[in-house]
């Protein structure tokens, strides 16, 4: 099958063709049809699959024959809601590639830069919104965004969106949107409350998994290395050494984790990026502009900021922390291996997280092999307890402890450079005043003529 079997408009078709697509991916095979009829949709595939083109080719179409029917004046028609800015700028990206020749204006608005050139365009005129839960309701909530006229709503990422703690803003955002509108949920994995936000918010819908839930791309070389958690950062500075991996995308728990793994590479000589939520819109930017263009080799991520993150012929994924949850791994790995390509997958597990390797290797039914010989074997055989950190003492006690290490600021020794029991300076005696004179006021004198 090719695009030209999918019915499409002309305008598409050459975008589809400048951008070099020839055959449709089989979600887009199966999702695009329906799409097209106006069904409602429930979409599960794994990243790089091509689920964006999934349903943003049928949402051009269908605005595009709209406009073309009824001429009028841009007017926001098609939503698209997403998890991070990332993938909000990727999808409005998209959306103007396969949609150059349309007309159609596409728009992206997330948190994290300012509002202003958001607000301008549009204002200017827009059929297309992505944007991130946040910044949306921020401009509902000033009256600078309408989204009442809206009759194709996308949720994308869900079960991300539900992670960071965005269910209230989607649900005022699915509140405000008018009840007769097509609806497309699409969503890496499938837990059950994202079934259950599905039966609410779909119509009948028409249900997509292009490969079983969670599944692994077979394609993609996998290994894990048993090592102790203080000897993953040596561990990690070996792999990037050798010449054998051109570019990673490491993957880190938490946000400390991210920046403290960019310092030790850095410090190592390694050029490394940090991408994290705590980063400014410009510093994510920056990070992931310099790793595309292979200005640095590593670029270090949470799984949050990760999501909208595409790279083409990322050749290494590792996870230096291995996620507590399975379906995290696979989404993970999929990074790699995008498109059909291959991919190599390395992951670090200390003791703490067998328990982690053992649900992965659970989930996608077979055992990750294990790297043997390698310079930092495990040697920590018991679960790491972080040592509570000690009460902070009382304001009295810090007060009189800061007196005794540097002294009262009455009774601090003298400066530097100068003998403690030097004798002050005395201030200069004023002269004697004649008879007549006071110290504040003294006759002036007369020039002699």
């Amino acid at each position: 099958m090719n695009f030209n079997d999918l019915n499409l408009i002309n305008p598409i078709k050459k975008a589809l063709a400048q951008e070099g697509y020839e055959r449709p991916s089989p979600i887009q095979a199966e999702a695009i049809p329906p799409l097209l009829a106006g069904r409602d949709l429930l979409g599960c595939a794994q990243t790089g699959t091509g689920k964006t083109a999934a349903f943003a080719i049928p949402i051009l179409q269908t605005l595009y024959r709209q406009s073309a029917n009824a001429p009028q004046k841009h007017s926001l028609r098609a939503l698209i809601l997403t998890p991070t800015r990332e993938l909000a700028a990727q999808v409005a990206q998209s959306f103007q590639d396969y949609g150059r020749h349309t007309n159609l204006k596409t728009v992206a608005i997330f948190g994290g830069v300012g509002q202003a050139p958001q607000v301008a365009a549009l204002r200017g005129g827009v059929d297309i919104l992505a944007a991130t839960p946040g910044r949306l309701c921020d401009l509902i909530g000033q009256k600078l965004c309408d989204i009442g006229g809206i009759s194709m709503f996308v949720l994308d990422e869900a079960d991300r969106m539900l992670d960071m703690g965005f269910i209230h803003d989607v649900k005022r955002v699915i509140a405000l949107l008018p009840r007769e509108r097509q609806t497309l949920l699409f969503s890496a994995t499938m837990p059950k409350e994202i079934a259950a936000l599905a039966n609410s918010i779909l119509r009948d819908p028409v249900t997509v998994a292009v490969t079983p839930v969670s599944s692994p791309v077979e394609i993609i070389e996998q290994s894990v290395y048993l090592v102790d958690r203080l000897n993953k950062g040596a561990l990690l500075i070996d792999l990037l050494q050798g010449a054998d991996i051109v570019s990673a995308l490491v993957f880190s728990r938490t946000k400390h984790g991210a920046d403290k793994i960019g310092r030790i590479l850095n410090k190592a000589g390694i050029a490394a990026g940090v991408i994290h939520g705590n980063k400014s819109q410009g510093a994510r930017e920056t990070a992931l502009a310099d790793f595309k263009s292979g200005k640095t080799r590593a670029l270090i991520a949470t799984d949050i900021a990760a999501r909208g993150i595409d790279i083409d012929q990322l050749s290494h994924v590792i996870n230096f922390d291995l996620p507590n949850e399975p379906e995290t791994y696979v989404h993970r790995i999929g990074r790699t291996g995008r498109a059909g390509l291959g991919g190599v997958a390395i992951s670090f597990c200390n003791f703490d997280e067998k328990a982690y390797l053992k649900d992965i290797q659970k989930l996608i039914g077979k055992e990750v092999p294990v790297v043997e010989g390698h310079p930092y074997p495990m040697q920590v055989f018991e679960p790491h307890v972080p040592q509570p950190r000690p009460p902070r003492p009382p304001r009295e006690q810090r007060i009189q402890e800061t007196q005794r290490t540097q002294g009262s600021p009455r009774t601090r020794e003298a400066p530097r450079g100068k003998a403690a029991d030097a004798p002050s300076r005395k201030p200069a005696e004023a002269p004697e005043c004649k008879a007549g004179e006071t110290q504040n006021h003294r006759p002036r004198r007369r020039r002699p003529r």
